[in-house]
């Protein structure tokens, strides 16, 4: 994608799940698109993994030239919703949005978060997975990354205990 290009890029809106199908039928049609996604940790089944996920679901970004392409025939494109409009015409993006979010990008092409402590030290919390599942706790700090550390409450004492970040809400 080159966000340095004339043309201007726009949003259109997908059905559930279906951004691949979207973007593949648009491309199908001559258009440009540009579907950022990012890795989501997801467990399952006792196992943890990365999977790919949009970064803005049911949404993507079209490049339209809009001097030679029709862009009324994205509304009518399998997998597409709408194209998103001010008023009659197609609302463009500003190429710094598209820019910024091109710059987080790893070598895979996907999208880089910046991952931020949700809680505060000595906030309430829950665990909702794991072997821990359903006791209250206090958060104490970050492990790393992917992990926090937590104070449970255990056989009449306090115990830190390091736990996927995941796998706690707040109480």
């Amino acid at each position: 994608m080159s966000v340095t290009s004339a043309d201007p890029w726009f949003v259109v809106q997908t059905q559930v799940n279906a951004e691949a199908k979207a973007a593949r039928n648009l491309e199908q049609q001559g258009f440009e698109i540009y579907w950022p996604r990012y890795l989501k940790r997801r467990c399952h089944a006792r196992k943890i993994d990365e999977v790919a996920a949009s970064l803005f679901p049911r949404y993507i970004f079209v490049r339209i030239d809009m001097a030679t392409q029709r862009w009324r025939s994205i509304q009518s494109t399998f997998g597409v919703v709408s194209l998103v409009l001010n008023g009659a015409e197609p609302a463009s993006v500003p190429p710094q949005v598209l820019r910024s979010l091109r710059a987080r990008e790893d070598e895979s092409g996907f999208v880089k978060l910046v991952e931020r402590p949700k809680f505060a030290l000595g906030d309430k919390v829950r665990v909702i997975a794991g072997a821990f599942a359903e006791n209250f706790a206090l958060f104490e700090g970050l492990a790393d990354r992917d992990r926090i550390l937590v104070l449970l409450e255990m056989l009449g004492r306090k115990v830190c205990v390091s736990i996927e970040a995941d796998m706690v809400a707040v109480a």
